[in-house]
């Protein structure tokens, strides 16, 4: 993957919080969706899957509600900017820093995103990146529950370690930028479905066919959508940001969704696969819903929701 040199990147939704402390609260109470992973992170030891339960107790607010909440916004972190993203400014410095990349990705699914949907979509939600723990809207967190969308304050919360450490030591997944910018589409389809009202759908939250699935493989299918399109998403000036996307690139993204599939983490963990526990669908059903979004492109091929079976 490579990005435009000429294009202008702009890091007003991007920060980074640092080093935290171990967080309040014992972990996510709100129902953040996140990337599946098991135990051990920091410890070095696979250990049981954390079970991903989406509960969803304010509809109207998973939904994309303006109305009230059940969650605490005081949560979120605030903490100062540690300025990690400070010297990215164009494509050519994310060509050569991945941090940078992931401002221009961030980018280029905000630009993609604002195309699809227009009035729907809000602009202003940011990408937290973090070492150790964070507080968010939806409670606090540390590195173990690996990539989250916390729909309360609609922010996708990220430790860059998660992908050598996790993905591809634990899970044996691949490695290359592009594998961190398919994870990134995939939460990014998260916000999507809670402003569009997809995350409402939810009401069976474990086996194949759960309504849980269908969100995971919708938000794998929007990311691929994003994919096919990214390198005609341009920056506020109207330059492309993203030059050369290539099939090695897909084939990274695919491998990464099927390393997180939940036949394969469970696999790892248990050495036995329970369909009926599955919250995010297997490595075949994540690689089919990706390459729908890739191939077919629109909001209404993703519908996992409508479909018979996924």
């Amino acid at each position: 993957m490579r990005f435009n040199p000429k294009a202008r990147l702009d890091r007003g939704r991007v920060k980074d919080t640092g080093q935290g402390s171990r967080g309040r609260g014992g972990g996510l109470g709100g129902g953040g969706a996140r990337m599946p992973i098991p135990g051990g992170v920091g410890g070095g030891s696979i250990g049981g899957i954390i079970v991903i339960v989406l509960v969803y107790v304010a509809i109207q607010v998973l939904g994309g509600g303006e109305g009230g909440s059940s969650y605490s916004t005081s949560r979120l972190s605030d903490a100062a900017d540690t300025g990690r993203y400070d010297d990215c400014k164009t494509g050519e410095d994310a060509n050569e820093s991945q941090d940078c990349a992931r401002v221009a990705v961030e980018n280029s699914l905000t630009d993609f995103w604002d195309g699809e949907l227009g009035d729907r979509f809000r602009p202003e939600d940011k990408l937290i990146t973090f070492s150790g723990s964070v507080d968010t809207g939806c409670g606090a967190a540390t590195s173990a529950v690996g990539p989250f969308y916390c729909p309360a304050d609609k922010r996708i919360y990220l430790d860059t370690t998660f992908f050598d450490e996790v993905l591809e030591r634990q899970l044996g997944g691949p490695d290359g930028g592009f594998v961190e910018f398919y994870v990134l589409a995939h939460e990014y389809g998260h916000h999507i479905q809670n402003i569009t009202g997809q995350m409402s759908r939810v009401r069976t939250q474990r086996g194949p066919q759960s309504d849980a699935v269908r969100l995971e493989l919708q938000a794998d299918c929007y990311a691929g959508m994003w994919a096919r399109d990214a390198t005609t998403t341009e920056d506020s000036q109207g330059e492309v940001l993203i030059s050369d996307l290539t099939q090695a690139d897909i084939k990274l993204a695919i491998e990464a969704a099927e390393a997180v599939g939940d036949d394969r983490i469970q696999e790892k963990t248990q050495g036995q696969v329970n369909e009926e526990s599955w919250t995010h669908g297997s490595a075949a059903m994540r690689e089919k819903w990706f390459l729908v979004g890739y191939e077919q492109g629109s909001l209404e091929a993703c519908d996992t929701f409508a479909a018979d079976r996924v």
